[in-house]
């Protein structure tokens, strides 16, 4: 497509590219074992520092600092996520003849609009339920012999 911009990692703002980045080494196994780690180390230095009110501020002040933080990195990376699946979503819609290009614009729709929507797509989706089972119940009538007489 003429309209899209440069997507190389360089033209990446650096905000984005440390947010996916750290979002995705916290979602490691290694990251989990180093913060079970930190805690255990923690829990172990207890009896050294008699387990103070400072030694227990350590902890609490730690944890509230990077979860504070990765709040902002983790809803970064999901925005951006949720941006690029709408666009390729939208893309498939556009492409299809026989989607509703009313569709396109769902996610910003009020919510009475969009409930009104998702029930006329349950509805057609109860429809389409008994074909379903009688689908289904051929498959399995297919699959069993014949019963001699």
């Amino acid at each position: 497509m003429k309209h899209l911009r440069n997507t190389h990692p360089s033209s990446v703002g650096w905000f984005n590219r440390f947010a996916k980045s750290t979002a995705r080494l916290a979602g490691r196994p290694m990251s989990f074992i180093a913060a079970v780690g930190i805690i255990v180390i923690w829990a172990v230095s207890g009896p050294m520092f008699g387990f103070s009110d400072t030694w227990q501020l350590v902890i609490n002040t730690g944890t509230t600092i990077i979860t504070f933080l990765m709040v902002f990195l983790i809803q970064n990376t999901q925005n951006r996520d949720a941006e690029a699946i709408h666009i390729k979503l939208d893309e498939l819609i556009q492409v299809n003849h026989a989607a509703h290009n009313a569709l396109l614009d769902l996610e910003n729709v009020d919510d009475e609009e969009l409930e009104a929507i998702r029930e006329t797509y349950r509805k057609v989706a109860q429809r389409a339920h008994p074909l379903t089972r009688h689908t289904r119940r051929e498959k399995k009538k297919r699959k069993q012999p014949e019963k001699e007489n």
